[in-house]
């Protein structure tokens, strides 16, 4: 299987430039293919009986070569793989519009989402240097995995740089302690094991939601585009780097010890967009992030050798007593607490869902 490896550079102001550069020349390339197929577009919905064949990704780099580079020489001065890749993007970008998966591609912007992509002669040279093309050797802060890769991204968050790139690994079926385990996901707390095990989630919006809040509100009184107006910017794009930081961390500790510790996993297929629809519970949704927990257990249970089984969303865990099987007809959100009228048992609701939920799977 495919597993990706991202970590942070260490560059100068030298490089951190050729960086900037290459974003640049990767989004212009972009959107100018974006303009053009969208007139495409156009056109063949106004000329029904004229209609001009849309293009591939090899026929856009072929006009950008021939159309746009002798008019923007600035193209020669960064790797001819940077635009090349994002116009492959683009076209997947409107295959999946086409198949009805996604939207149509829109413009970008600079200094919202900068990354670019760089194939060719990747080398990784041992320790935390990796070459890549044109712009050299690039440093990082941790040791990089000793494997072969074809293509790197290179990413800004706030102001920094990331650079990742994928490599083949070998599942490894490792010795589980628990056989079947059933994972209540919750706003009040994270997850609820059927073993007893409570994980409290990491919050860390909510934590950090007045200083946020105070950040915000004093760029609002700076001059849009002045120094000051940047540097409030910036601190609030590593506020708000920290908050996503903090909540992976949080994501990623149960994830690994849910897939190396439990043969079988059964967790709920939430509808987290119906369930962000709720105004009253979208800000603690969100902080939860409850389809980034699932992604990342789905992958690392392919990878630790463990079964993950999703139950229908229509299953009722948190209605249906664990002790005797009765359903309840209604269970307020409030109610923290499940009582059973039937057989008189009493337990945590979320722990009573969880082991609904492992009897599910078993």
């Amino acid at each position: 299987m495919l597993l990706g490896f991202k970590t942070e550079l260490k560059i100068n102001n030298q490089q951190r430039t050729q960086l900037a550069k290459h974003c640049g020349v990767s989004r212009h390339a972009w959107n100018w293919g974006l303009g053009l197929t969208k007139q495409i577009l156009d056109h063949n919905q106004a000329n029904p009986d004229q209609k001009i064949k849309f293009p591939t990704a090899i026929d856009l780099h072929k006009w950008l070569v021939a159309l746009v580079k002798p008019e923007c020489p600035w193209y020669y001065e960064c790797s001819k793989s940077s635009p090349q890749e994002a116009l492959r993007a683009l076209r997947t970008a409107w295959d999946r519009c086409f198949k009805k998966k996604a939207g149509a591609p829109r413009f970008k912007k600079k200094g919202k989402a900068d990354h670019f992509t760089l194939e060719g002669a990747v080398k990784i040279l041992g320790g935390n240097k990796i070459q890549v093309p044109k712009i050299g050797v690039l440093k990082t802060y941790e040791k990089l995995p000793q494997v072969a890769t074809k293509s790197v991204s290179i990413s800004r968050t706030a102001d920094r740089w990331y650079i990742s790139f994928r490599f083949e690994v070998v599942p490894t079926d490792l010795d589980k302690s628990v056989p079947v385990v059933g994972v209540d996901l919750g706003v009040k707390t994270l997850a609820t094991l059927s073993t007893g095990e409570v994980f409290e989630g990491s919050k860390s919006y909510r934590r950090y939601e007045q200083k946020l809040s105070r950040l915000q509100f004093l760029c609002r009184h700076k001059q849009r585009g002045s120094s000051n107006w940047r540097k409030a910017q910036k601190k609030i794009a590593r506020l708000h780097q920290k908050i996503a930081n903090i909540r992976k961390d949080t994501l990623h500790k149960l994830t690994s010890y849910l897939a190396k510790n439990h043969s079988r996993i059964g967790i709920e297929d939430l509808n987290v967009s119906g369930m962000m629809a709720n105004h009253r519970l979208a800000k603690a949704i969100a902080d939860m992030s409850f389809f980034e927990f699932r992604r990342q257990l789905t992958y690392k249970c392919e990878l630790y050798g463990s079964e993950l089984v999703v139950v229908d969303r229509w299953f009722p865990s948190s209605k249906t007593c664990s002790n005797c099987g009765t359903k309840k007809e209604t269970l307020l959100l409030s109610e923290r607490v499940f009582e059973c009228g039937h057989c008189g048992f009493t337990c945590n609701r979320d722990l009573n869902a969880s082991i609904n939920l492992c009897v599910a799977v078993s």
